[in-house]
């Protein structure tokens, strides 16, 4: 069932989405591309990355994510999917998502199942993310998935449960001082870690499509 929700729903980008507000919305963080959040969001050619959002489909459902080192040299410590730069010998952004899901995680390509795209999102670091959603084998949770981290790039790897992707009042948004501009974001709650920017956005497009009647 929820399988097949979930390839019903990724038929195409998703509209963005904004907060309701009765004062003027301030720039996003991450924006959806083509947006008008998306305009002026970074100085120069943006790279193009992309990233796996992986669904276990084991006896606790949801989204897989990771923590990134605190000594990376990009997005230390922050939340995010496996993924990252589209390199010149990858043949799609599905290739280079797997790929990076390989290196990140150990996770064997051979057992998603890619369902399709997400909509791109641009981030004011300067990337143009593609984001790739996978299916997990059925029954099998996070620890059963055997998963091998990258020691010098993943921290820990953890869930989003369904339920709480489900839930309309769960993520939040939140706005701070952001290169000089007062800026939006959204933000998942979880016990443990802190989920927001691109990945947090992400997360809400998969949330209002599966929500989508």
């Amino acid at each position: 069932m929820l399988r097949a929700r979930l390839a019903a729903r990724v038929a195409g980008p998703a509209t963005p989405i904004r907060a309701a507000q009765d004062a003027p919305v301030p720039p996003a963080i991450a924006a959806p591309a083509g947006s008008a959040d998306a305009v002026g969001m970074a100085e120069g050619a943006l790279v193009p990355c992309a990233v796996l959002v992986p669904f276990v489909l084991g006896p606790m459902p949801g989204v897989l994510l990771t923590k990134r080192t605190e000594y990376l040299s990009t997005h230390a410590g922050q939340v995010s999917f496996p993924g990252g730069r589209i390199d010149a010998g990858d043949p799609s952004a599905e290739a280079a998502a797997l790929r990076e899901a390989q290196e990140e995680i150990g996770l064997d390509p051979a057992r998603v199942e890619l369902l399709g795209r997400l909509g791109d999102y641009v981030t004011g670091s300067g990337y143009n993310i593609t984001p790739v959603l996978g299916l997990l084998p059925v029954g099998i949770g996070l620890d059963a998935l055997d998963l091998v981290l990258s020691p010098e790039e993943v921290e820990a790897v953890f869930l989003l449960p369904l339920a709480v992707l489900l839930d309309p009042d769960a993520p939040s948004r939140r706005q701070a001082e952001w290169r000089g501009r007062r800026r939006e974001f959204w933000v998942w709650p979880h016990p443990e870690h802190y989920v927001w920017g691109a990945t947090a956005a992400i997360l809400v497009q998969l949330a209002t499509l599966l929500r989508e009647e």
